[in-house]
């Protein structure tokens, strides 16, 4: 692409013989005009909309400042946003300075004609400019980072990303064990107007990272989890080139519009071939409630109230994602809004309240509108009737505070025939309880012990004295837990 001209040669003669001033709404300086010397700083990228037929063509340009005009690319696929990938770069004539905030409509017959927009402007910094390679680093809305542009034997060129997606992370939020911030069980505040208070769903939670215009979902436990909800791929697209990081949930809704955990499951842990499918007929939708970094401007630190509004701010929602409401103070009427709607209920932020990784503190508190419990499958019962030669129902306990896995109760309800048929196949068998402790005969007598590695989460009544849960039902498989984090939830 550099090109090497004769000395007094004009660099616009080509730009000036294929356009028309009086024809063009294009900037075509007059011949013999100085150039005008910049910086060698700003960088352009057109998206270009030609009509071809009934329909029309699209590409986008790449446009650099360089010796007092752009040096100029076509590519067809526009410049790539994911780390490692090859665009074709095709090298077009340079373009006068003026056209780095050209936007609008070429006349029909015109050569270009058709409609330009700016898909991002900024600046760029130049590591290397040779025959061979062009190395800039561009601080632009959507292209960031280090960046190379190279000849082919064809002479076409390609440009390809260099530095991966997680350098523009802040490090905190870069690192690959990262984990959301927990609420701890309670009751609704009494100093109610420090805090603002959220809807509870009934979800998988989430943190999604929004770099380059790529997106990756990270579980509780930091498994990456993109693949697992294609629907949710578009999400980049409605943040106009923002890189962000943000907290939510991932949910199943009803026809009503509710949280739906038992339309969930079907999903949590598929990834294969019939996942496209599933999220075509079934798609989910993601729940972000918090903004924990924007534009590698690292938020942890700043109070939950700040976040949220800039969260607001960002004005970001599609279809299948969207900032969720929120309320400072007034908790008592959120809360019966909640249980009128039929929603699991709310989760109370002190205003003033930092946002800690991996950490289930105070200053976040989840008010319960029924009771639910996460548990580790420790073995099962042999069914009877229907389901005899199968499952009839779990065994499960959790961790008390010395980590031991007790037994806290047995689930034969909430069950389908696909479910049982599927943990079936999950559970790996043992020849002793994993539970510490005396167990009840009854429940010995017939048990089918397994490697406790499987967690689980119940509806329940009560805890009783001897702790254990009355009248569990099984909402589902919560592989988003490790089973050592399994403990009591009061």
């Amino acid at each position: 692409m550099p090109t090497r001209r004769p000395p007094g040669a004009d660099p616009l003669a080509e730009y000036r013989r294929k356009r028309d001033p009086a024809r063009t709404a294009e900037p075509v300086p007059a011949e013999g005009q100085p150039l005008p010397r910049g910086e060698d700083d700003t960088f352009v990228v057109q998206e270009h909309h030609t009509p071809r037929g009934r329909g029309e063509r699209v590409h986008w340009d790449l446009r650099l400042e360089r010796d007092g005009v752009l040096k100029s690319w076509a590519v067809p696929k526009s410049p790539p946003l994911e780390p490692g990938v090859n665009r074709l770069a095709v090298p077009t004539e340079d373009h006068p300075l003026e056209y780095a905030s050209f936007a609008g409509e070429i006349a029909a017959g015109e050569y270009g004609g058709g409609h330009v927009t700016i898909w991002d402007a900024g600046r760029y910094a130049t590591e290397k400019w040779d025959d061979r390679h062009v190395i800039v680093h561009f601080e632009g809305r959507r292209l960031h980072g280090r960046y190379v542009l190279f000849p082919l034997s064809d002479g076409t060129w390609n440009i390809k990303r260099l530095d991966p997606a997680e350098a523009l992370l802040p490090p905190r939020l870069a690192r690959e064990d990262f984990t959301p911030m927990l609420a701890t069980p309670g009751e609704l505040p009494a100093d109610d107007d420090r805090w603002g208070y959220e809807f509870k769903w009934d979800g998988v939670r989430a943190v999604a990272f929004v770099t380059g215009g790529r997106l990756q979902l990270r579980s509780r436990k930091g498994d990456d989890i993109t693949v697992r909800y294609p629907e949710l791929q578009r999400l980049p697209d409605t943040l106009a080139g923002h890189d962000v990081v943000v907290d939510g949930e991932v949910v199943a809704l009803d026809e009503q519009g509710r949280p739906d955990f038992g339309a969930l499951q079907n999903r949590m842990h598929r990834t294969g071939p019939e996942v496209p499918k599933m999220a075509a007929d079934k798609p989910v939708t993601y729940l972000v409630f918090d903004l924990l970094a924007v534009d590698g401007e690292d938020l942890l630190d700043r109070p939950y109230a700040e976040r949220r509004e800039r969260l607001e701010a960002l004005e970001a929602s599609g279809h299948r994602w969207g900032a969720t409401p929120w309320f400072a103070g007034g908790g008592r009427t959120i809360a019966a809004a909640g249980l009128e709607n039929g929603l699991e209920g709310v989760v109370a932020k002190r205003l003033d309240s930092p946002y800690r990784p991996g950490v289930r503190g105070p200053e976040w508190v989840k008010v319960k509108n029924f009771r639910t419990q996460s548990v580790v499958v420790g073995g099962w019962r042999p069914g009877k009737g229907r389901r005899a030669g199968g499952i009839g129902s779990l065994l499960f306990g959790v961790h008390d505070d010395e980590g031991r896995l007790v037994y806290a109760g047995h689930v034969g309800t909430g069950f389908t025939d696909a479910h049982l048929r599927e943990l079936k196949g999950l559970l790996h068998r043992r020849t002793t309880s994993p539970f510490d402790g005396t167990l009840p005969r009854e429940v010995t007598r017939d048990a089918v012990w397994v490697e406790p590695d499987l967690v689980g989460e119940v509806a329940y009544g009560v805890w009783t004295a001897d702790g254990r849960l009355r009248h569990p039902s099984w909402r589902g498989i919560r592989d988003d837990l490790d089973p050592e984090d399994v403990v009591v939830e009061w």
